[in-house]
């Protein structure tokens, strides 16, 4: 089985780090451009829960 978690649009790519970054500084963990293995799992959960909260905002909103 191949893993199939790349974003093969350049711009998509662009848009989903500034994404991830803004979400990252709302919940307040720093990240860095490129790697960010030291992070906790506890930072990485909270900035990942943050963009799926924001993402189903969004959704919610554009369903009104």
């Amino acid at each position: 089985m191949s893993n199939n978690n790349q974003i093969n649009v350049p711009e998509a790519k662009e848009a989903m780090n500034r994404f991830k970054m803004e979400c990252a500084n709302e919940v307040g963990v720093n990240l860095k451009q490129g790697y960010n293995g030291d992070l906790t799992s506890r930072q990485a959960g909270s900035v990942g829960g943050q963009m799926v909260k924001k993402m189903i905002e969004s959704y919610e909103n554009s369903m009104k």
